[in-house]
């Protein structure tokens, strides 16, 4: 996937990204690379099953640009 990505985004548009920035203002923009990093370092607390086709887009084009097309999680 060659989508492009927005350098900023907005964690209150996606409840799992919203979810992971609780300690900060979700309306507030974060870069795309900071987004990705939240998602990979706490991929055990996001519930899969309540992402949305918009969020898991979001992810896999964060992971395309910063992670070489791959999110490092544990399971």
């Amino acid at each position: 996937m060659n989508a492009d990505i927005a350098p900023m985004i907005v964690p209150v548009e996606f409840p799992e990204l919203r979810a992971l920035a609780w300690n900060r203002d979700p309306a507030r923009s974060i870069p795309a690379g900071e987004a990705f990093a939240l998602f990979e370092r706490n991929w055990r607390f996001v519930d899969q099953k309540r992402l949305s086709t918009r969020e898991k887009l979001l992810i896999q084009t964060v992971a395309d640009k910063f992670g070489h097309g791959i999110l490092l999680t544990t399971v």
